[in-house]
C-alpha cells in the first residue's frame, strides 16, 4: 500500500549508496556490481524491506535486489538499513516499476523472484496489474533462466486462486502450494516472515504460498 508522501524521501533515495540510480546500465553486469558470481534473487514490491534484509543476513552467498516503486516506502527501508550494526554488501535497492524488469536484468541473470503480499488490484479491469498475472509472468520469464523460481505469499484467497490459474495458463510448473503456510511443516522450513505476514498471522488469517518454476 502506498504511504503518504514523506518530506525528504525522494532526495534520500536519490542520494543513497544502497540504491542503484541508473539500473538500466547494470543489465548483464550485475555480477560486476556485486563483485562476485553468486546467484541473484529479487523481491518485487519489497515494501519496508524487512524480509529482504533478513534474507541477506541469513544468506551472504546470495545477492539480493529489492524493488519498490514508491520513494516514501523505500525511504523507510533505507532508514532501517542504516540502523543495522553490520554492512550488507549483498543487498541493493531499485526504485522502479516492475514492468521495467526486462530493461534492468539480462535473460537468465536472476535466479529467483519473491512476491510477498502484493497489491491484489481487486477490480477485474486491473487484473493485468497484478504481479502474478500472465503479463507479469511473461516479464519474469525474460529475466529468469528455464527452471528459475518464483515464490508468492499472500493472505488474499481471491488473488491466490487467480495466481494459480494464471501460472497454469502461462505454462509454468507448480512445485509447491499451500493454503495455510504456517500449518505446513514442510513449506515452513526456512520461511522468513514479512511485516504483513506477522500482522495477518496475529489476526489468524491463513497465509497462502505457491512456488512455481519458469518453463
Amino acid at each position: 500500500m502506498r504511504l503518504r508522501n514523506i518530506p525528504g524521501a525522494k532526495e534520500a533515495v536519490a542520494e543513497s549508496p544502497f540504491v542503484i540510480q541508473t539500473p538500466a546500465e547494470q543489465k548483464g553486469r550485475w555480477a560486476e556490481r556485486f563483485g562476485n558470481q553468486n546467484p541473484i534473487h529479487i523481491e518485487v514490491g519489497m515494501g519496508k524491506g524487512q524480509f529482504l534484509t533478513e534474507m541477506a543476513l541469513l544468506h551472504p552467498d546470495v545477492n539480493y535486489v529489492g524493488i519498490e516503486r514508491y520513494t516514501s516506502v523505500l525511504y523507510r527501508a533505507l532508514q532501517k538499513r542504516e540502523e543495522l550494526e553490520q554492512t550488507l554488501p549483498n543487498l541493493f535497492y531499485l526504485c522502479i516499476d516492475a514492468q521495467e524488469l526486462p530493461d534492468i536484468f539480462a535473460p537468465g541473470e536472476v535466479e529467483k523472484i519473491y512476491l510477498n503480499f502484493s497489491d491484489p488490484w481487486p477490480k477485474d479491469r486491473h487484473a493485468k496489474r497484478r504481479l502474478t498475472s500472465r503479463e507479469f509472468l511473461a516479464r519474469y520469464q525474460q529475466v529468469l533462466p528455464a527452471g528459475g523460481i518464483v515464490e508468492f505469499k499472500t493472505d488474499n484467497r481471491g488473488l491466490f486462486d487467480f495466481s494459480l490459474e494464471e501460472q497454469k495458463e502461462a505454462g509454468w510448473e507448480l512445485l509447491a502450494c499451500t493454503y495455510n503456510l504456517h500449518k505446513d511443516e514442510k513449506m515452513m522450513v526456512g520461511n522468513v516472515m514479512t511485516e504483513y505476514e506477522r500482522k495477518f498471522s496475529k489476526l489468524r488469517n491463513p497465509i497462502h504460498k505457491m512456488v512455481i518454476k519458469c518453463p
